[in-house]
């Protein structure tokens, strides 16, 4: 079964980057689509950015586009959320999530995946 571990989060100030990690174990990434998503405090969580499986196609939530930048390394079994100028509004926890079918124009909504990491941290603040 696929397992998902995110990395890299951390305190940073405003205007900073960061890039967080999705490592995945137990099965090749190669197949499967993987989004990032957020919950920031007092908010329901919320897509970031996701990737698909094949063709490398992406897309981002309108509050991050032109920020952050969403990869994968099928070698590495692995997907980075690459955050610039950040803001303490990006403030959350992140999470990345996986799956092996995903419907054109649902990459930003939750119900589509079905592994789930355990989370990161990320706090912008001066």
């Amino acid at each position: 079964q696929l397992q998902l571990v995110e990395s890299g989060g951390g305190l940073v100030q405003p205007g900073g980057s960061l890039r967080l990690s999705c490592a995945a174990s137990g099965s090749t990434l190669d197949y499967y689509a993987v989004g990032w998503f957020r919950q920031r405090p007092g908010k329901e969580r919320e897509g970031v950015s996701w990737i698909s499986s094949s063709d490398g196609n992406t897309g981002y939530a309108d509050s991050v586009k032109g920020r952050f930048t969403i990869s994968r390394d099928n070698a590495k079994s692995t997907v980075y959320l690459q955050m610039n100028s950040l803001s303490p509004e990006d403030t959350g926890i992140y999470y990345c999530a996986a799956t092996g079918i995903l419907r054109v124009g649902a990459g930003l909504l939750a119900t589509e995946y079905v592994y789930w990491g355990q989370g990161t941290q990320v706090t912008v603040s001066s």
